[in-house]
């Protein structure tokens, strides 16, 4: 007997059960609405790998956020300074695609043949750079060409930067052809870092044969650690869905403490995470108290020094010397509602 006529049946009486089912919740709703989960969310991860894009932003760089989201997956974006300076909304573009932002130079010129304070202002306007287009300031640093000596690790560690590499070269930016990509991208182990580059098509199509080839081994892809280098799980955090729409902006009510007040608003909501933008009035010396609700997670600061109490849900933030405003990005981690409360500014 056929495998396939004997297995009919029992699939038609499936198929009739399902068609029923949905025909019931139409009947009754009117809307059948199914869920997929992205590739990342689907599968089970046991361990994460960073797939990064150098040189951005370009003028390929939409088509290029629309194939990772597409596919369910984060990235991150070594910039270039002048790239982010000249093309603003590219690079907003890519933070609001669920993107991290590191520093690629100002430039792209050999570093190593640099002085020291050469080093210094070329990084710290390039950072300044891609703050000013995103409303974050990068963690991580990615030298061009892969060249480095000391006195540049420490020039980018004094920046607030962690140094990345690269553990596997897609050779994309050496005609590799998208097997040729994809090939390369199947070496990639746990915790380990890729080099792709922003605004070649090979790469773009590449895309979706490399989160299959990762999904089918369990990995990953994650977010780069500032601490260590190698690639971490997002905070718990899946890709913001395509289409997504940030809500109207909203304030929060700033007791004030001490002869200064601090407003709180949210001017940019994704589908994982949002920013909250602190601006301070009547001091220039601070400590503004704000505290989060569980488990919801702050995963970045700008412009401001943090600390933490014992519970890891309320901070007191400082001036670092970057002006009365300050920022940070906070991750739902399944609270979508919850915002920052601010407690107290207190002066001096």
């Amino acid at each position: 007997m056929s495998t396939v006529s004997a297995g009919t049946p029992v699939r038609s009486r499936r198929l009739r059960a399902v068609l029923s089912i949905l025909a019931t919740a139409v009947a009754t709703c009117g809307v059948v609405v199914v869920a997929t989960a992205t590739p990342s969310s689907a599968a089970t991860c046991n361990g994460y790998v960073g797939l990064t894009f150098d040189d951005g932003p370009t003028g390929s760089t939409s088509a290029l956020l629309n194939v990772l989201r597409a596919n369910g997956v984060r990235a991150t974006m070594f910039n270039i300074g002048q790239n982010a300076q000249n093309n603003r909304s590219a690079a907003q573009a890519q933070v609001a695609a669920g993107m991290w932002v590191g520093n690629h130079s100002w430039s792209h010129a050999h570093m190593t043949s640099m002085s020291q304070s050469q080093m210094q202002s070329d990084l710290s306007q390039t950072s300044s750079a891609i703050q000013s287009a995103t409303g974050s300031r990068p963690q991580l640093f990615r030298p061009p060409y892969g060249e480095t000596n000391s006195t540049l690790q420490s020039v980018a560690s004094s920046l607030g930067m962690r140094q990345v590499i690269w553990d596997v070269d897609s050779q994309d930016w050496n005609g590799a052809s998208v097997s040729q990509i994809v090939s390369n991208a199947s070496r990639l182990q746990a915790g380990q870092v890729i080099l792709m580059h922003d605004g070649i098509q090979n790469t773009r199509d590449a895309i979706g044969q490399i989160v299959a080839n990762l999904t089918s081994r369990n990995l990953c892809p994650g977010m780069i650690s500032p601490s260590t280098g190698r690639a971490v799980a997002p905070d718990g955090a899946t890709p913001p869905p395509t289409g997504t729409t940030p809500p109207p902006t909203g304030t929060t009510p700033p007791p004030s403490g001490g002869s200064c007040t601090a407003t709180a608003t949210t001017p940019n909501v994704w589908g994982d995470r949002y920013n909250t933008s602190v601006t301070v009035s009547g001091a220039s010396t601070w400590a503004v108290v704000i505290a989060l609700t569980a488990p919801q997670k702050v995963s970045t600061i700008w412009n401001g020094t943090a600390t933490w109490d014992s519970s890891g849900n309320v901070m007191t933030v400082r001036p670092n010397g970057n002006g009365n405003t300050f920022g940070f990005t906070t991750m739902f981690n399944g609270n979508s509602s919850a915002r920052p409360q601010i407690r107290s500014c207190t002066a001096g």
